[in-house]
């Protein structure tokens, strides 16, 4: 059931594409020329459409995200915690991208929990550019060091697909985790835009975004027993791969020269893995704000 649900999404979202794609072609021609990016640098686009339109730029980017409820992997954690995420980062047209973040949880000890810089490099292919590929390696470095931190290092390979007006698209990523221990995540996401309001400075959109997360999870089982009138439980872990979360986001985005605001809803619908039950529906809301430096 979980590779044919997976199966689907992944097909869903490729004939998506090339649906859009082919009424793209059919009415480019009668649409005018696009302005110069340039002239516009966001005034036309958020950061992210163009960063994949620009064809030379040299950017720092600076956000500060904030969710008022934290989950892993969908599932509630029974802690009624907000985190918040600052990030920098440079961004070459060459392909290359440099990055550095944190993640602060108001209820955790120490709260600053651990701090992340990333390299990446990337770049787009094929016919007018709709493809691209991206490669990155991230090392995490936790403040509390006295804890056992399974992960330390994560390497990901991705790859993408748009239509030529960047109004749909569909996203692979796979990401090897590993430190002390290993682990292997898929993550396939499409995308939609919808423009409520658009003139040269101001833009004003729907970014629906569906997200499917395959992972290896390694759970801890009991298993308890009675033996001449005496209880023993034994606990032994099972390793299992698998659709773990489904996640719906629906963000609005409002963008204003260099500043891109962000106010959001996401909902998880978590997989129940082997040894997991009750799973809830999850939600929450996040609000992000970013500034793009033109060096």
């Amino acid at each position: 059931m979980k590779k044919n649900f997976t199966f689907f999404f992944l097909l869903f979202s490729f004939l998506n594409f090339y649906g859009q794609d082919t009424l793209d072609k059919k009415s480019e021609n009668q649409l005018p020329e696009e302005d110069e990016i340039i002239d516009n640098l966001l005034g036309e686009e958020s950061e992210e459409e163009f960063l994949k339109s620009a064809t030379k730029f040299q950017f720092i980017h600076v956000s500060l995200e904030y969710n008022n409820r934290t989950y892993f992997s969908g599932r509630d954690i029974r802690s009624d915690q907000f985190n918040i995420s600052p990030k920098i980062s440079y961004l070459h047209s060459n392909g290359l991208s440099i990055g550095v973040m944190g993640i602060y949880y108001n209820q955790f000890t120490p709260r600053w929990d651990y701090t992340s810089v990333n390299v990446g490099y990337g770049k787009s292919f094929g016919e007018e550019k709709k493809m691209r590929w991206s490669v990155s390696y991230e090392r995490y470095f936790y403040t509390n060091t006295t804890r056992e931190n399974p992960f330390k290092n994560a390497v990901s390979l991705g790859f993408e697909l748009d239509n030529i007006k960047k109004t749909i698209g569909t996203e692979i990523s796979t990401t090897y985790l590993f430190g002390n221990d290993n682990s292997f995540q898929i993550i396939g996401s499409t995308y939609g835009v919808l423009s409520l309001s658009k003139t040269k400075k101001h833009h004003l959109k729907l970014r629906p975004q569906l997200n499917i997360t395959l992972a290896e999870q390694t759970i801890q089982l009991s298993q308890t027993f009675t033996y001449r009138d005496r209880e023993f439980t034994r606990y032994f872990e099972n390793n299992d791969f698998g659709l773990i979360n489904t996640e719906l986001i629906i963000p609005l985005q409002y963008n204003v020269g260099n500043f891109d605001l962000e106010l959001g809803y996401r909902i998880n619908f978590p997989t129940a893995l082997e040894g997991e039950t009750n799973l809830k529906v999850t939600s929450s809301f996040n609000f992000s704000i970013s500034y793009l430096f033109d060096l």
